[in-house]
């Protein structure tokens, strides 16, 4: 009996001490402020910059290097051609063939009356190489270059900032749930506000490199012209460069003489404006300035 009663005894301090240890916590809980939530978000507001630097960090080798490097192609073409017509479609066929698009286009006219085109050609990455081959076929290319610039370390990083954004406002969120007083609701949503900000003009920064990347940009120059340039072929001796020199010479003269006839078509009203003015000029001299025998005779009669 003695055992039974000290069995019973002892649990019942067990259980006594357990129901006071439950008491306690759920009084602590009770009486705990919103300090507790505030504290929260700020200690996620530190821990999720501080994850974002490091995922940065991760971002530009494992994730780059997963993903591919991110480069943005542009090219400059400088081109002419004697069937205008003919190749400024022949462009257009290549530029849908690749894929591409005209971002911007001009035509004009010079004073000789030959056109002249210009086109801002967006086409995608992988079809860069096989547009600017084909361009330089259809028409003579007289100039090209090009630039390759790596934006992967801006791009990472910015994709790590994002990521970092996107976890911040994710907790912040769940804090919001658990705000009761109006001041920690507000200070709560102005950071949400700021946070959400922060992810718009990331994410636009990320689809402006995405847009650059993906499609390559190539500005083109098409002029027309009566004979192409520079289509001689490269003289190697001598005679061959002084017989290459004489026939580049009188093609240029004949060019200039051509050119200026067109000019001279093109403002004859003011040619033949000039003409009448230069007889005028030289017949009303001419009544002016007496004539040498009259001189003369004047001269003897005076002797």
């Amino acid at each position: 009996m003695k055992r039974r009663g000290w069995a019973w005894l002892l649990a019942l301090v067990l259980a006594l001490t357990l129901l006071g240890g439950c008491g306690s916590k759920a009084e602590s809980a009770a009486s705990t402020p919103m300090e507790a939530p505030m504290a929260m978000d700020s200690m996620a507001e530190t821990e999720a910059v501080e994850m974002g630097y490091n995922g940065t960090a991760d971002k530009g080798t494992s994730s780059g290097a997963a993903a591919g490097t991110k480069r943005i192609y542009t090219a400059n073409l400088d081109l002419e051609t004697t069937e205008f017509d003919t190749a400024t479609e022949a462009f257009t066929a290549l530029t849908e063939r690749c894929g591409g698009w005209y971002e911007s286009s001009s035509l004009s006219s010079r004073g000789s009356g030959y056109r002249y085109a210009n086109y801002t050609v967006r086409v995608p990455a992988e079809q860069y190489r096989t547009f600017l081959g084909q361009a330089g076929e259809l028409c003579h290319l007289l100039y090209q270059d090009e630039y390759v610039e790596d934006v992967s370390e801006a791009y990472y990083d910015t994709a790590g900032r994002l990521k970092t954004q996107q976890v911040k406002l994710e907790r912040l969120q769940a804090l919001l749930r658990q705000a009761e007083s109006m001041e920690d609701i507000i200070t709560i949503e102005s950071a949400i506000s700021e946070t959400e900000q922060q992810i718009d003009e990331l994410s636009g920064t990320l689809q402006h490199y995405d847009a650059k990347v993906d499609y390559a940009t190539v500005y083109v120059g098409l002029r027309e012209v009566a004979r192409l340039s520079n289509v001689e072929e490269p003289a190697t001796g001598f005679g061959a460069q002084l017989a290459a020199a004489f026939s580049s010479g009188w093609k240029h003269f004949v060019s200039g003489i051509q050119d200026l006839a067109v000019a001279l078509a093109y403002g004859w009203m003011w040619v033949l404006a000039a003409v009448v003015l230069i007889v005028l000029a030289v017949r009303k001299l001419k009544k002016k300035k007496p004539s040498l025998p009259k001189l003369r005779k004047k001269e003897d009669q005076q002797e």
